[in-house]
Formats: structure tokens, C-alpha cells, sequence
């Protein structure tokens, strides 16, 4: 993968967490990106979580629910303590991320943005999330998960 490192990859590098880097070739014209990924690496696509950033109260937010489902904006205000939720403007979301559409990671963002991690993960031995850019994908235990990125975890998803 020489090249292609992303900020989420030398994060767990640098932690010496235990991971796998899964890539796929990623399709412009599919219309979900956590779905094609599923179906890609051939995982159950409850155990693939996407990456969603919102504002909550004004302040952006990383929402990380499976790709199964959708994030409950009232459940993500109510889990950081906040009382009004919206989807983040993208462009915001890039910038404080560090990272395009499709390829936002709850790891390794440019600004450290308060993470909820719906609480189906943990059902799991292992889940995956987006590495950083389309087309890759990092799978890990939920609670490095969670430990990596501060996260809250709660019940998010619809």
C-alpha cells in the first residue's frame, strides 16, 4: 500500500492497533458507498458502519451507524447533549475532516470532532469503516473503535 496511506492507516500504525486494510475498486456510479463496500469485500453489511457528519447546535458532530440503517438525528443531538441536529454541510464536513464524500473516516480527522458510535457495534467481534478515501476500508474491534476516537456510544441509528 506504499503511496497510499491515508491519515486513518498511519494513526492505527502508530498505535499499534490491531487492524485489516481492506481496498476494493471503487464504482463512481453505485449509489451507496458503505453498501458497495459490503458487497465488494462480501461482509455482512450490518457489521460495515458509515461515517455521517452533522451539526448539532451548531457544532459538527461524527455520527457512525451501519450502512443498514440511518442516523437518528434526534438520538445523535441527545447523545452529545445537544438539542437540534442537522446533516453537516458537505463542504464543512470536508474541511474539518480532512477527507472527501465517501471516504470520510472517524479516524485520523483534521480537526477532532466529537464521534457517537451507534451502539450495534458492539454485537460485533470486528466492524469496518471507511479508511479514507473510496475504495478502502479498515476493520477493527469496536472498542479501539471507540478508544481511537473518544467516542460515545448509543443508540444513533434507525
Amino acid at each position: 500500500m506504499a503511496g497510499k496511506g491515508t491519515p486513518a492507516t498511519a494513526l492505527l500504525n502508530k498505535t499499534k492497533i490491531a487492524h485489516t486494510v481492506h481496498t476494493y475498486d471503487h464504482d463512481p456510479r453505485h449509489d451507496s458507498y458503505g453498501t458497495e463496500a459490503a458487497e465488494a469485500l462480501g461482509v455482512d453489511p450490518a457489521k460495515v458502519f458509515k461515517t455521517l457528519v452533522a451539526e448539532v447546535d451548531g457544532k459538527l458532530t461524527v455520527g457512525v451507524v451501519p450502512v443498514t440503517g440511518q442516523l437518528d438525528l434526534k438520538a445523535l443531538a441527545a447523545a452529545v447533549g445537544g438539542k437540534r441536529a442537522k446533516m453537516a454541510d458537505a463542504a464543512a464536513a470536508q474541511r474539518a475532516t480532512g477527507y472527501v464524500l465517501g471516504g470520510i473516516s472517524p479516524l485520523g480527522q483534521r480537526s477532532r470532532l466529537p464521534v457517537v458510535v451507534d451502539e450495534s457495534a458492539q454485537r460485533f467481534d470486528t466492524v469496518l469503516c471507511s479508511g479514507g478515501r473510496r475504495g478502502l476500508e479498515i476493520e477493527l474491534a469496536p472498542a479501539d473503535l471507540v478508544t481511537l476516537t473518544t467516542a460515545t456510544v448509543a443508540p444513533i441509528a434507525d
